[in-house]
C-alpha cells in the first residue's frame, strides 16, 4: 500500500506536508514530549515501544503521529483500521506481515469487534497469536509466534473502548485542539509547500475560523485558494481571505452552517433542550455519526451545547451567539 492511500481523502494534496520528526511536528507539546522520551528509551533498550493510544477530536494528527514514532523508531509501519478487520483470519494476516519492530497502526480501534479484540489480547501481551484450525470436536488451536511489534491505536470516541483493550495500552496520550498561533505556523508551512501567496493577516484569518483543528485549516486553505484566484489577483491577503470564509458561511467562531442549524433547531424547535439526540437527528435528518462525531465536540469545547443525562442543552452563550432571548424555563438551566 502506498503512503499516499493512508489518508483521508480530505487530506490529499498534503502527503508532502506531513512532518517525519518530533521537531517537524507543529503543536501537541505535551504528547510529544512523552512520546519522545518513551521512544528514546525503546531505542536504547534495543526493544519495541509500548503499545500507545491516541485520543481527541477527529484531523489533530494521530495518524501523522503514528507515522512519525515509526520514522523515529527507524522501523516499518503498516496502517489500517478497525472496520477493515472483519474477521479473525484478516488480523491474523497482518500481525504475521509485520517485522520485528515495527508499528502497526488501528485507526478508529473503538469499531473493532469483540471476537476481534479478545484475538488481539495475546498478541499485545505475549506476541502470540492463536488459530483454530478445523471445526468441531476436531478442532485444533495452533499458537502462532509473533515479531515483536508496537500498536498504536488511535480513536475519537475512547469512551466506546472496552475496559480490557484499554488496559493493554502502556500510553494513553489526548491530542486537544491547536492554539491560533500553531495553526498560523501550519497554515503558513503549507502555503509554503503549496507556492500560495498569503499574507500573515490573511493566515490568521484562517486559523480563527479553523475550529482549533490542522486539517481543517489546511483544507480552508485550499478553497480560499481557489476563491482568490477566482475573484482576485491569486494573493490571499486578510480582506481576500474573509471574503472567502464569509462566502463559505463559516463564521469567525468557526461554525459552519451545519453548526448553526443544529443549535437552532435545538433552540427553536425544543426550547434550548434538553433534547435526545436521536430526536436531534429525526428532525435534522441527519446521521448520530455525523452529529456526535463532527459538530458536538466543538460546539461542546465552545460552550455553545452541553450534554447533560436528559439530553443535549443549548447553552446561555448559544442563545446570545444566535441573537435569541431564553424563555424563562431555560434561564433555570444556567
Amino acid at each position: 500500500m502506498k503512503r499516499e492511500d493512508l489518508f483521508p481523502t480530505e487530506d490529499k494534496g498534503f502527503e508532502g506536508l506531513r512532518p517525519l520528526t518530533f521537531d517537524d511536528f507543529i503543536g501537541q507539546e505535551h504528547v510529544k514530549a512523552n512520546l519522545r522520551v518513551c521512544v528514546e528509551a525503546a531505542k536504547k533498550r534495543g526493544e519495541p515501544l509500548d503499545h500507545v493510544l491516541l485520543y481527541g477530536p477527529a484531523g489533530m494528527g494521530k495518524t501523522t503521529l503514528a507515522f512519525v514514532v515509526a520514522q523515529e523508531l527507524g522501523v516499518g509501519i503498516k496502517v489500517t483500521s478497525g472496520p477493515a478487520i472483519e474477521r479473525v483470519g484478516d488480523l491474523a494476516a497482518i500481525l504475521t506481515s509485520l517485522r520485528d519492530g515495527d508499528v502497526l497502526f488501528v485507526d478508529e480501534i473503538h469499531r473493532l469487534g469483540k471476537v476481534i479484540e479478545e484475538a488481539l489480547y495475546p498478541a499485545m501481551e505475549e506476541f502470540k497469536f492463536d488459530i483454530i484450525i478445523g471445526q468441531g470436536p476436531g478442532a485444533k488451536a495452533i499458537r502462532l509466534k509473533l515479531p515483536r511489534f508496537t500498536l498504536i491505536g488511535a480513536t475519537t470516541r475512547i469512551g466506546l473502548l472496552s475496559g480490557p483493550l484499554r488496559a493493554r495500552f502502556g500510553m494513553i496520550l489526548r491530542l486537544d485542539y491547536y492554539t491560533l498561533e500553531e495553526l498560523e505556523r501550519i497554515i503558513m508551512r503549507a502555503s509554503k509547500f503549496l507556492s500560495i501567496p498569503l499574507d500573515p493577516k490573511g493566515a490568521q484569518e484562517i486559523a480563527k475560523r479553523s475550529r482549533g483543528t490542522p486539517r481543517i485549516a489546511l483544507r480552508l486553505l485550499k478553497r480560499v485558494r481557489d476563491y482568490a484566484q477566482v475573484k482576485g489577483d491569486g494573493i490571499i491577503s486578510f480582506g481576500v481571505a474573509k471574503e472567502a470564509l464569509d462566502f463559505m458561511q463559516i463564521d469567525q467562531e468557526g461554525l459552519d452552517k451545519m453548526d448553526r442549524i443544529i443549535l437552532r433547531t435545538i433552540i427553536e424547535k425544543f426550547g434550548g433542550g434538553p433534547v435526545g439526540i436521536e430526536t436531534i437527528c429525526a428532525a435534522l435528518n441527519e446521521e448520530r455519526d455525523t452529529i456526535e462525531e463532527h459538530h458536538e465536540p466543538f460546539l461542546i469545547q465552545m460552550g455553545f451545547l452541553k450534554r447533560t443525562a436528559r439530553g443535549r442543552v443549548a447553552t446561555r452563550k448559544a442563545f446570545a451567539y444566535l441573537g435569541i432571548t431564553p424563555p424563562s424555563a431555560q434561564k433555570e438551566l444556567f
